[in-house]
Formats: C-alpha cells, sequence, structure tokens
C-alpha cells in the first residue's frame, strides 16, 4: 500500500494545488484584492504567487524525500516509477499553475 502512495502522492499534491490555487484565484477577484496595493504587487498576485511557490516547494520536497533513504521503496520498479510520478507532478505545478499565479487577471464584467 506505501507503493501505491509514493505512486500517488505527486499528482494528488498537484491536483489539490490546483485546486487551491484555481480557487483562491476567485475568492481573490470576488474579494477585489487586486485593488489592494502592496509593496511591489497587489495582495492578489502576492497571495497567488506564495501560493504557488509552496505548490512548488511541495513537489519537490516530495521529489526529495521519495529519493532518500528514508522514504525510498525496496522495488526498483516503484523507485523509478515514483520517481516519475514527482518529476510529472513538479512539471504539471510549474506548467499549469505558473500562468494563473502570475499572468491572469479579473475578468471584468
Amino acid at each position: 500500500m506505501r507503493d501505491v502512495l509514493r505512486i500517488l502522492l505527486p499528482p494528488l499534491i498537484w491536483l489539490a494545488s490546483f485546486v487551491a490555487i484555481y480557487g483562491l484565484h476567485g475568492v481573490g477577484c470576488v474579494l477585489l484584492w487586486p485593488e489592494v496595493a502592496m509593496p511591489v504587487m497587489s495582495l492578489f498576485r502576492w497571495l497567488l504567487f506564495l501560493a504557488w511557490l509552496a505548490a512548488v516547494l511541495a513537489q519537490v520536497g516530495l521529489l526529495l524525500a521519495l529519493r532518500s533513504e528514508r522514504f525510498r521503496s525496496d522495488s526498483p520498479f516503484i523507485r523509478w516509477t515514483s520517481t516519475a510520478m514527482s518529476w510529472v507532478g513538479l512539471i504539471a505545478t510549474l506548467w499549469t499553475l505558473y500562468p494563473v499565479a502570475v499572468l491572469s487577471p479579473c475578468a471584468v464584467g
């Protein structure tokens, strides 16, 4: 059962991060966070950027943990697969969440 968790945890973290950041984006737009000025960026941009950064760091931490002696599997196949899935989770987090965290504005309606 631990081997299944090793394989599925990276995409599950990506999924949770995806939902959380898009949800934060929606809440921020409704509560008008883009209009709250802060140094360098608005509150909205800071929160989205920090949430994205936390998601990336979680994926990197998981990748490092699954490669460590303590958490890696004894099976070479599971070790390879869990490492590959960790890379997939990290790349998916970088690729799919960067635009909403840095580029996407709220729609004016």
